[in-house]
């Protein structure tokens, strides 16, 4: 079957790509591994024993990262419905996690601890109808912060991609009755017509 004009213009972006080159140059498994690096710069996110839960980590980038980082002391969980190759000082899950089972599980190996730092990439399989994605991007986004509620310290911090979009600003106002500071941030590896976004919400406030 002939390639379509839309298929070719998404090869030609993607051997020209600075960041995929990066990727196979530096051995990341993934040119997103470069937009967590931007932001764990910038913000200063990460730190060594930390206990950091990876959501939607296939194929690993964010956690080739994030497991070179916290050092041999500290310990990241991931978890995708996708198999993902073994990487050191992480622990992979597969599982969905809309599913209850799933959550079961990351509880079952944090062993009663409390995550650090909870990140998310996750997006939702694209149907092609935006409302329709947006909407299961934005399912997506809101687990992940009903997540935090149990498994992240007071004091912790999410980082979670998002759309721009309906539900959006919604979503950020929830991030700031649970956060004491909530910020956008859109780094250089990701590309310039995704609308695609991280929202980084610091200082999970402890319940009263």
């Amino acid at each position: 079957m002939a390639r379509t004009k839309t298929s070719k213009a998404w090869m030609h972006e993607h051997v020209t790509d600075i960041y995929v080159r990066r990727a196979k140059q530096e051995g990341y498994r993934s040119r997103s591994a470069f937009k967590l690096l931007e932001i764990l710069e910038k913000d200063k996110l990460v730190r060594s024993s930390m206990i950091v839960v990876d959501l939607g980590a296939a194929p690993g980038g964010w956690s080739q990262v994030l497991a070179s980082l916290i050092g041999e002391k500290g310990r990241v969980i991931a978890l995708d419905m996708l198999e993902m190759e073994p990487i050191r000082n992480v622990t992979f899950l597969r599982g969905d996690f809309s599913e209850d089972n799933a959550v079961a599980a990351l509880q079952k190996e944090l062993g009663g601890r409390k995550a650090d730092l909870v990140v998310s990439d996750m997006a939702p399989n694209i149907s092609g109808v935006g409302m329709v994605d947006q909407a299961r991007s934005m399912h997506l986004a809101e687990l992940a912060l009903d997540f935090t509620g149990n498994f992240l310290k007071p004091g912790g911090v999410l980082l979670v991609k998002a759309f721009q979009g309906a539900g959006l600003d919604e979503f950020r106002k929830q991030l700031g009755e649970v956060f004491d500071s909530v910020a956008v941030r859109k780094p250089k590896a990701s590309r310039d017509r995704s609308s695609e976004l991280f929202l980084l919400a610091k200082g999970r406030l402890a319940r009263s």
